[in-house]
């Protein structure tokens, strides 16, 4: 006689009882805010909209009140959720399980589509919720979580983070992440308040919403921490703040470590998490009190969980295991199919795949991973391995792949010819079971990280060794000819010089620097309107959204907000122009630039991961600088004569005539700019400089500054002083108070900043309305991230700011050749009209170039890839 199936639940209970909680609130949504009491009739009513019997139920994840609602329906009423990212992306999930019903959120309510009157699955019992979740190859699956494992999740999270009605969290990560899921469910359950937000934490409306509504804690990803730490954070007033949680990914210890220390002087505590889906979000935490001493360690089990270590005997270290995890919040199983949904419980624990070790302090440690190997022709590859031997040699990318082929994404400047060919040589591989594909950015999920599903199959990348040259310059001419972008991902490729852009992306992310920084950003201006903070940080789906809600439409403000730091760079070569000009205009705006430049160093240049990327950007700035000026310098030569070879080699500062009887100092200050970012770029190639770097951006930049002032303030004297405020070792320290202000995220840095700008800059050039204006200059730059001017305006001061240099370069020979009675700012806005057309001809013809290097790098690396093919080929062979 068969035992017969248990009844259905009634429901996840801390969805069942939200009434308990009264007229506390609950959820709040703009203005909006809805009590326990409110909800939980909101919720019933919804119950009986979702249908009749036991359904499968699909739910399109967002931000949105009647979301939760809908959610919380299902939960409560025992139906089975699924919480997608979206309609548009879940095809063929949707075919594939075909649920009863679907919601969406629509407008002020909610958009319910029943796709079958009376259910048509069998539903296990306990089954209650449906999660995705990313494995590295094969079709995707959905993790079964039961009544029990929601509540259980729920609860031990709030154990531990010690919440009470009293907590307010924000929402900062999408419902259907797991990880942001467990915000709402653990809040709920403690009996605490949700407020849904749309904001990313760049933003200002952000932290008014924080503020406004006295949030005590947030969730982050790694990713979400480096936007703070650049957001300035640090230097934020936020005295409901108790906690921050961290998971989604390993975070450097060296940020853990900052965010414990800046926590503890500010009062609240990060909390470092470890889960996945299949547990139902949690399996470990990181105490707090602990996470200045172990900023590597995933902590300890969660309450209820526990974790052990299974023998890896692959592995080398035989203190090193594979993770297990056992507890109530350990899933029901995986489903592929609707059939599996009516199956019950296959898995009694959990074996991550990830390889731990436990401390003396009986903290786990993650050391790896286990399962990222293949067995391509037999020969055992670690995927990690691969990934860590492409950084040390400068290509940024991510691998997957089966037992048939190895898959590599790349990306940047890397070339997937020659990659392949390293690849086939160093592992021994067949040319054939390589495939290596050149992406715009690495594919990534919700949670920062890498999609290796999107790596292994074929995508939106662009295969160039296997597509060829001709559409790649087909695409090239028609970008060429194109006109203005009218979207963020088409003004991104264009200025950006990419041929795909995708949601993802971000201007930081796809190689942006200070030279591409305004041209992109008075695009975006014209697109969007104001621009938000952190523009530089934001994906492109999420500012192209901002554009399809309005932005640009309907009466706009006769002033726009425009960086400091632009507006200065226009007002600094316009000085320049003025000074040279006249003899009433003081001096001082190369010297301003020059401290710019190195807020923009900093800001652009160290945001990449990997030191190959530092170097190759670092050398593509210089080049973008010093290979025009030769050219433009070696053309003038050439017609005109006047300047020297140490001129043309941009190097007279130091190995010219001292005297400025020809004219051959000029290009001092193009010359200092090039020397400084060509050995700043090299030093922050060095792999310990650059994790020091990291781990103490600020302390760093003022290790580098003290030498520098030293030779300022002439307690050290090398070479010829004469001319010393133009030769780039008595001028560095102007670069180096740029980068230190920029690294300068709160109000301490900050004023210790405007310190030594108000000790040095003084009686360095014993021309105190000189140095005036480069300290005034260099305190806007410290303390005010914007201002507004004009909106007519901008378009002007932006492309001033943007072709600097190329007026910089140009004035010297266009303005003698104007007629001398000319007014002064006739001449000026003749200079900047030229240097504009320059600047612009120059970006084009740089483009081009940059194209053809990448494809000939790949043609002309072809046959030698072919050669190391076979022979890899016979390497596998024996």
């Amino acid at each position: 006689m068969s035992t017969p199936a248990p009844a259905a639940p009634l429901g996840v209970p801390f969805a069942a009882r939200l009434a308990a909680h009264g007229e506390r609130p609950a959820l709040i949504h703009g203005d909006a805010v809805l009590t326990y009491a409110e909800l939980a009739r909101r919720v019933e009513t919804r119950r009986g909209e979702l249908g009749a019997g036991r359904r499968l139920v699909a739910i399109e994840g967002s931000d949105h009140p009647e979301t939760v609602i809908s959610h919380l329906a299902v939960l409560a009423g025992g139906h089975v959720g699924w919480l997608l990212p979206s309609v548009a992306d879940s095809a063929e999930l949707l075919e594939r399980f075909a649920p009863d019903t679907l919601v969406r959120a629509a407008g002020d309510g909610v958009a319910i589509g029943r796709r079958h009157e009376e259910p048509v699955h069998d539903l296990h019992p306990e089954l209650a919720l449906l999660m995705g979740t990313s494995g590295s190859t094969g079709a995707p699956r959905l993790v079964r979580l039961s009544h029990e494992n929601l509540q259980s999740n729920a609860e031990s999270i709030g154990a531990y983070l010690g919440l009470r009605p009293g907590e307010r969290a924000i929402t900062t990560l999408p419902m259907h992440y797991c990880y942001g899921l467990s915000v709402l469910h653990s809040h709920l359950a403690a009996g605490a308040c949700v407020v849904l937000n749309g904001h990313s934490v760049v933003e200002p409306a952000f932290w008014e919403l924080v503020r406004a509504h006295r949030v005590t804690g947030f969730a982050g990803v790694p990713h979400t921490f480096g936007l703070l730490e650049r957001a300035g954070f640090a230097d934020m007033h936020l005295p409901s703040l108790r906690y921050l949680t961290q998971a989604g990914g390993r975070m450097e210890p060296a940020r853990v470590r900052r965010l414990a220390e800046l926590g503890a002087r500010r009062g609240w505590e990060l909390v470092v998490m470890y889960g996945q889906t299949e547990a139902t979000a949690r399996m470990a935490y990181l105490p707090p009190s602990l996470a200045s001493a172990h900023p590597d360690s995933i902590g300890v089990a969660i309450p209820g969980g526990e974790l052990t270590l299974r023998q890896a005997d692959d592995h080398p270290d035989p203190e090193v295991g594979e993770l297990v995890y056992r507890g109530p919040n350990v899933m029901l199983g995986y489903a592929e199919t609707a059939g599996d949904l009516a199956g019950g419980r296959t898995v009694r624990e959990l074996a991550t795949g990830d390889l731990a070790r436990r401390t003396p302090e009986g903290l786990f440690v993650i050391a790896g991973r286990r399962s990222r190997f293949i067995k391509p022709f037999g020969l055992r590859v670690d995927l990690a391995r691969v990934e860590a031997m492409l950084a040390a040699e400068g290509v940024e990318a991510v691998c997957a792949g089966d037992d048939t082929r190895l898959a590599v994404a790349v990306t940047g400047g890397a070339c997937p010819a020659a990659t392949g060919m390293l690849l086939a040589d160093r592992l021994g591989l067949p040319n054939r079971a390589i495939e290596v594909r050149h992406h715009e950015s690495i594919p990534r999920l919700v949670n920062g990280k890498p999609d290796y599903r999107a790596v292994a199959g074929a995508g939106r990348e662009e295969t160039v060794g296997r597509t060829g040259a001709p559409g790649l310059l087909a695409r090239a001419g028609a970008r060429l000819h194109a006109s203005r972008p009218r979207d963020v991902a088409a003004l991104y490729a264009a200025a950006l010089g990419r041929d795909v852009v995708g949601p993802g992306d971000t201007f930081t992310r796809l190689g942006g620097d200070s030279l591409t920084y305004v041209d992109v950003s008075l695009g975006l201006e014209g697109i969007l309107g104001d621009l938000p903070d952190g523009w530089p940080d934001m994906p492109v789906g999420e500012l192209q959204a901002r554009a399809g809600a309005g932005a640009g439409s309907g009466h706009r403000a006769w002033t726009t907000r425009m960086e400091t730091g632009v507006v200065l760079r226009a007002a600094a070569i316009l000085l320049v122009l003025a000074t040279h000009m006249t003899d009433v205009i003081p001096p001082g705006g190369a010297h301003l630039l020059l401290a710019l430049a190195g807020w923009n160093f900093a800001r652009f240049m160290l945001s990449q991961e990997g030191t190959g990327a530092h170097l190759r950007r670092a050398l593509g700035v210089v080049a973008r600088i010093a290979v025009p000026a030769a050219a433009w310098i070696g053309a003038v030569m050439l017609v005109a004569g006047g300047y020297g070879i140490t001129t043309l080699l941009l190097v007279n500062d130091y190995l010219g005539d001292p005297s400025f009887s020809d004219g051959r100092w000029h290009y001092w200050f193009i010359e200092a700019l090039v020397q400084i970012l060509l050995v700043a770029g090299l030093l922050m190639a060095v792999p310990a400089v650059r994790r020091a770097e990291r781990a103490r951006p600020f302390g760093f930049a003022l290790a580098l500054l003290a030498p520098a002032l030293v030779l300022r303030f002439d307690l050290l004297t090398i070479g010829d002083p004469t001319r010393y405020i133009f030769r780039p070792h008595t001028v560095v320290w102007l670069f180096l108070l740029g980068w230190a202000a920029q690294r300068a995220t709160d109000t301490r840095r900050r004023a210790l900043v405007s310190a030594l700008c108000l000790v040095s800059v003084p009686g360095f050039f014993g021309e105190p309305l000189r140095e005036g204006i480069i300290l005034a200059g260099l305190l806007a730059a410290i303390w005010l991230p914007a201002v507004r001017v004009p909106r007519p305006a901008a378009p002007a001061l932006g492309a001033v700011a943007a072709a600097s240099l190329a007026i910089y370069l140009t004035h010297w020979q266009v303005w003698p050749a104007l007629p001398a009675s000319w007014p002064v700012p006739v001449l000026m806005l003749a200079c900047v009209v030229a240097g504009i057309v320059a600047w612009a001809a120059t970006e084009r013809v740089t483009r081009l170039i940059a194209r053809g290097v990448t494809l000939a790098q790949g043609g002309s690396r072809g046959s030698a890839r072919r050669r190391a093919g076979r022979a890899a080929q016979a390497a596998a062979g024996r």
